[in-house]
């Protein structure tokens, strides 16, 4: 079955997004890109030469979750720690410019994670991480516990980003998750290798392929998908949402019921994002009334429009409506001829 949503629909949903409270979890980071040409090879090694032109910031991993859900204009609480250094500073600077609360950022003795990516002529040649990614322990894990249970209290959803960078240890993911259910609030979960199987009670949880392939030890048949809620059950989640890159998503119902989503991408500039700009969409969406289908078809709509753009970016109400307008049109167009 192939999942849709009608426009006015559609509509609706995004447009009540600002009349709710989004809480987002998990490993925040910052992703600086150094723009630059490359006109020769450096007489060192064989390597290209960039000369610099331009340095840019950005909000990645969960705080660039926050940021998608801020464009949508719901608000948003975020809780997730940042080390005493500049990237920190900037990190915390640019989620308070954005309208996040940051009540719940909270100093850490580890560096803030960030990402380099050196970028010249459009094509990425080399990313640098600086990055500990231990799992939170002792009195951070009780400051991080403290945190997520007073955000998620006042929230209409709850979105998990997990980059297995520390933040969702187990302890903090199981107190994050009991107050979700006790709130009786929708939880969106794009988890990570490490903590795979700590999030049952999640409304829809989103791994790509490849994540669900190594979790499970097996290669999935995906032109059969029969198994797939089976491993629902194991997982102990309502939905799962398979994302599968350029041949679109797999929504999957504890219950048996299997739909598709076909890609909308026109063009593919850059998948840096594109994930968690689907958990902001499908964490809104779900706030809003949506149901795991409406808030999937929605989000894979976000995301084709997200990949069009440069590195972690935002996607607004406005230009989901424009491209559904534009699927719509061209499907029309091709079925007409």
């Amino acid at each position: 079955m192939i999942e849709t949503i009608k426009r006015d629909r559609l509509v609706a949903l995004l447009e009540s997004a600002k009349r709710y409270h989004v809480a987002v979890a998990g490993d925040a980071m910052l992703d600086v890109y150094l723009l630059g040409d490359v006109e020769r090879i450096s007489p060192e090694a064989p390597v290209p030469v960039v000369r610099v032109r331009d340095r840019r910031h950005a909000m990645g991993g969960a705080a660039n979750v926050a940021q998608n859900v801020l464009a949508l204009g719901a608000s948003c609480s975020m809780v997730c720690t940042v080390g005493s250094d500049s990237a920190g500073e900037d990190l915390t600077r640019m989620l308070t410019y954005a309208g996040a609360c940051v009540d719940g950022v909270l100093p850490s003795s580890k560096p803030t994670t960030t990402k380099t990516r050196i970028v010249a002529r459009a094509q990425q040649l080399v990313r640098v991480d600086e990055e500990d990614d231990a799992d939170a322990n002792g009195t951070a894990t009780d400051s991080l516990v403290a945190a997520i249970r007073t955000t998620v209290r006042r929230a209409d959803a709850l979105g998990l980003e997990d980059y297995n960078k520390g933040v969702l240890a187990p302890r903090v993911i199981r107190a994050a998750m009991e107050e979700a259910v006790a709130r009786g609030i929708p939880v969106v979960v794009d988890p990570k290798f490490r903590n795979f199987f700590e999030f049952r009670g999640a409304t829809i949880f989103k791994p790509n392929r490849r994540e669900l392939e190594s979790a499970l030890g097996a290669t999935l048949d995906i032109g059969s998908p029969a198994a797939l809620p089976a491993t629902c059950a194991r997982l102990g989640v309502e939905h799962l949402l398979l994302t599968l890159g350029e041949h679109g998503m797999v929504l999957v119902s504890a219950d048996g019921e299997v739909g598709r989503i076909p890609t909308t991408a026109r063009e593919v500039y850059d998948v840096v994002g594109a994930g968690d700009t689907v958990t902001a969409y499908l964490a809104t969406m779900l706030a809003a009334g949506a149901t795991a289908s409406e808030a999937a078809v929605i989000a894979n709509f976000a995301a084709g429009v997200e990949v069009g753009k440069l590195g972690a970016a935002t996607v607004s109400v406005d230009e989901v409506v424009d491209a559904y307008d534009a699927y719509n049109t061209d499907h029309t167009h091709q079925f007409a001829s």
